[in-house]
């Protein structure tokens, strides 16, 4: 292995400690520069309420980290509610199911996407008076022999499902004779299910179920009268702001909500509705798609290529390290060997603990569970990159390590017999050989990262699946959309592929080798 190879290992090394260490200054850094700003969480795809969008167009505010822009109903609430509190809103886009612990780690300072104040939701995180007063609705095929029902008795044996973690899955309970699906992780899926008749109706808001209809001449939703319909609380269908337990700033936020007369609140609804983006396209659709959600698109390739990229060199150089270390000769002096007992021993456990659990729980428990537990407010890139990188090198070094045993043990006592050390041995025979026969397995975790960054949205990360989703909840073009973004994730794993596939051809060296030809000896030798 050349020096100039280890130089780099060095230097890789070097780079992931700055990058460490700027993560862990980040708090100082993050509450200076966010002083005076309104962090609010929504998914930024559940039109009317709140979306996405290219432009800054009819009042949108850019998503932190991003260059796209977020409107709807949601965020001009949020605006009113920052200008009374004197601070700027500042979007964080980030999934459903990552709002309340980016809540309640100091990641965002409100919550505002639809959310009602359920008594589970009010253990965790405290909530405002209502800013909306919701209806529940059921939203259906307009085919579909439910589309007649005029109440929700009418749903004998029917399939329906509601959105993971709402109040809405739980009112199925209230339909007689259904089959309750289980519950799904947003909107855009629930509405691919109903499309291709995997469900029969998914239980919504009316706004929502406006938005479907509008959208999609194939859905209506359901108009029941209050006798015939949902029986329900406020707490469970009004819409409230979700805060952290005694924020002081509850009184003004609920002091500015009591400002903002019926009729004022049911013009931003309109507005909302007319100004969400456009579900029709005319023309070819592939077109249509990629000019109006090309640069999104791109965005989410982009970052989904960078984090995979560099958590698959980082974990590499991780996975050497482990890998070297764990296949080290057993010392003869008795300390050493209990030293050398205790590293491996913390060795496995971290490859063990990084391969026996999901890489989304991981990304939850430290990008959240670090500002809850040691208060460092991690950057969601710097975080990304961070989960990668660990969990590669925890599957990287088990592939060093068989690559390296996989060596002929001749060869290690082949070199100790001309004066090597361990350490040149390594270098100079072992490891070329143990890292071209693992080249193929890292590659194909190269692969796997690639996919598995669609995990990373938990944590607010707008990667490619992320970008796509909020495109599918927007144009409802599920069909398309994601036949696109497959096409995406083909194009990268294929070209990858064979990019690494020569690398593997470099190193193996030319075919026509003559072992007995050396410096001095140019023809091969003829017996006489």
């Amino acid at each position: 292995m050349k020096k100039h190879f280890w130089g780099r290992l060095v230097s890789g090394l070097a780079l992931l400690a700055v990058a460490a260490g700027i993560s862990a200054g980040t708090p100082q850094h993050v509450a200076a520069a966010t002083k005076g700003t309104f962090k609010v969480g929504m998914e930024a795809g559940y039109a009317p309420f709140n979306w996405t969008q290219n432009t800054a167009a009819n009042g949108a505010v850019r998503i932190q980290g991003s260059s796209d822009y977020a409107n709807g109903y949601d965020v001009q609430m949020a605006k009113k509610v920052a200008k009374a509190l004197g601070k700027k809103v500042v979007v964080v886009k980030t999934s459903w199911n990552g709002l309340p612990p980016a809540l309640t780690s100091g990641k965002i300072d409100a919550i505002i996407a639809g959310m009602s104040p359920t008594p589970e939701r009010r253990k965790t995180i405290d909530f405002t008076n209502t800013y909306y007063a919701s209806k529940l609705t059921v939203v259906v095929r307009r085919d579909s022999k439910y589309a007649k029902a005029k109440s929700i008795n009418d749903f004998k044996n029917a399939k329906i499902t509601a959105q993971l973690s709402t109040f809405h899955y739980q009112a199925i309970k209230q339909m007689k004779g259904v089959i309750k699906e289980p519950a799904m992780d947003n909107f855009p899926a629930m509405r691919v299910a109903l499309e291709s008749g995997t469900i029969d109706g998914y239980v919504s808001e009316v706004p929502e179920g406006i938005t479907a209809e509008n959208a999609n001449p194939d859905l209506t939703y359901l108009r029941f009268s209050k006798k015939n319909g949902f029986k329900t609380n406020p707490e469970d269908v009004d819409l409230a702001i979700g805060i952290r337990k005694n924020d002081p700033d509850k009184a003004k936020i609920n002091a500015e909500l009591a400002k903002i007369p019926q009729k004022e609140r049911d013009q931003l609804m309109n507005q909302a509705v007319a100004d969400q983006p456009s579900t029709t396209s005319q023309g070819n659709w592939f077109v249509a798609l990629l000019k109006q959600y090309g640069p999104m698109l791109l965005r989410g390739t982009g970052m989904t290529l960078f984090i995979s990229l560099i958590g698959t060199v980082v974990g590499f150089l991780i996975g050497l390290l482990v890998g070297i270390a764990r296949t080290t000769p057993v010392p003869k002096n008795r300390g050493k060997r209990g030293l050398r007992a205790i590293g491996n021993w913390l060795l496995a456990v971290y490859i063990e603990v990084f391969r026996g659990t999901p890489m989304i729980v991981q990304a939850a428990v430290v990008y959240y569970g670090a500002a809850l537990a040691f208060h460092v407010n991690m950057d969601r890139t710097v975080a990304a990159l961070f989960i990668v990188s660990i969990n590669t090198g925890a599957y990287i070094s088990e592939i060093i390590r068989g690559g390296i045993t996989s060596v002929d043990s001749g060869q290690f006592e082949a070199a100790h017999a001309l004066g090597m050390t361990h350490w040149q041995t390594m270098t100079k025979v072992i490891l070329p050989q143990a890292i071209r026969n693992s080249l193929p397995a890292v590659t194909n975790e190269f692969i796997v990262n690639i996919k598995d960054t669609s995990v990373l949205s938990v944590i607010s990360v707008s990667e490619l699946f992320f970008s796509a989703e909020t495109v599918a909840g927007q144009n409802f073009q599920f069909f398309h959309t994601y036949l696109v973004v497959a096409g995406i994730y083909l194009l990268l794993t294929f070209t990858i592929s064979r990019l690494f596939r020569l690398v593997e051809k470099r190193m193996d060296g030319p075919k026509d080798y003559d072992l007995m030809t050396n410096q001095m000896q140019v023809d091969t030798p003829k017996i006489k």
